[in-house]
């Protein structure tokens, strides 16, 4: 992807319910709230599980999310440019809260911003 292109994204409506989702986000964000069923690889550790995430997604899109999309975005277009289908999820954890989309937490609570 060249320098400046837009990275595709998707608003956090657009996910299917049984999409491949990867949270990007750092442990104490996952564990305060995340998307059930979603694969947690935070992006400090991406480089050295890029293999887990590769053998995960195989040709499947992968949505990627982190709390806004900042880090998220880079993560995607890193994939893209790997040759996966990989979309941003615009906005990220608070889109994926605002569209009143299902989260769980590590601890039961309500998940909280």
């Amino acid at each position: 992807m060249p320098f400046g292109q837009q990275v595709p994204a998707v608003t956090a409506g657009e996910v299917p319910a049984d999409g491949l989702l990867l949270d990007v986000r750092e442990p104490d964000e996952w564990a305060a709230g995340h998307v059930e069923g979603a694969f947690h690889v935070p992006m400090g550790e991406f480089v050295a599980r890029f293999g887990e995430v590769a053998e995960r997604a195989g040709d499947e899109r992968v949505f990627v999310m982190c709390r806004v999309g900042g880090r998220s975005a880079r993560v995607t277009q890193y994939l893209v440019q790997q040759g996966f289908d990989a979309v941003n999820i615009d906005g990220g954890m608070l889109a994926w809260d605002a569209a009143n989309r299902p989260m769980t937490s590590d601890s039961g609570d309500p998940f909280v911003l």
